[in-house]
């Protein structure tokens, strides 16, 4: 079994940490993971960084530009993640934007990533379709899940379709804007966790965007299995460095 599906089928709600690979410095990657999986958290997302980030709000967008002058790159990821599998066990996903792993070769991305114990992708920009008829049949073989994304704005028809070619889980974008942190979620994205929850989808969901502390997270999780914090944890890396993730952790779980 994936290690996504183990930890999605434990109970209680989960905590997802993303990061930029390479920020903030280029050999932070294998030390973040592992005070992230010494802090508690559940799952990791890696985030491969490129220069046209355009999903993400600034605190993202800094970090990738840095990561990048740093001299971060897949080849330079994969290295680093050579040996991760020794040292930690919790789910590893790498997020990208896909024209690197295009550039990188699909296939060969795939196979790097399932050699370095990677359990799936999330491909914001790689539209369903086309995974389907070109891409699928790859992920599959190198044991890679690639979770689909869905917004406020996304239909119904759209949600049905994905939640039936998911596999792990779905990630739920709280708002129609970029990455960035908040301190409260307002009443229409309110209305769109009730909604979605209220669709009874087979797939467990895990929302992303807006999420920054334990109050934002706390109500996220009554919407779904668990939530992911990216920009609120970057910024606390830029503030405090990496030996203070514990205290980050801590801060939204106390």
């Amino acid at each position: 079994m994936n290690r996504i599906d183990k930890k999605l089928n434990k109970e209680g709600k989960l905590l997802s940490i993303y990061f930029t690979a390479g920020y903030p410095d280029l050999n932070n990657t294998q030390e973040i993971i592992i005070k992230l999986e010494e802090s508690g958290v559940d799952m990791i997302e890696i985030g491969l960084p490129f220069s046209d980030p355009l999903a993400d709000g600034p605190t993202i967008q800094d970090s990738s530009t840095q990561a990048i002058k740093n001299g971060m790159n897949s080849n330079v990821l994969f290295d680093q993640l050579k040996d991760i599998r020794s040292k930690v066990s919790i789910p590893l996903i790498v997020m990208g934007y896909f024209n690197p792993i295009l550039q990188y070769g699909v296939e060969a991305f795939c196979k790097k990533c399932s050699e370095a114990g990677i359990d799936g992708l999330i491909i914001p920009d790689l539209p369903i379709n086309y995974f389907e008829l070109k891409y699928k049949s790859i992920f599959k073989d190198y044991g890679l899940y690639n979770m689909f994304l869905i917004a406020p704005q996304t239909p119904e028809e759209r949600i049905r379709h994905i939640d039936e070619i998911s596999n792990g889980f779905i990630y739920m974008v709280s708002s129609s804007s970029v990455t960035g942190s908040k301190n409260t979620f307002d009443s229409d994205q309110l209305a769109y966790f009730k909604k979605i929850k209220e669709m009874n989808l087979s797939s467990k969901r895990i929302i992303g965007f807006g999420v920054g502390n334990k109050e934002t997270y706390n109500t996220a999780v009554q919407y779904s299995k668990g939530a992911i914090i990216g920009s609120a944890f970057i910024k606390h890396l830029k503030l405090k460095g990496v030996n203070s993730i514990n205290e980050f952790i801590k801060s939204i779980r106390k």
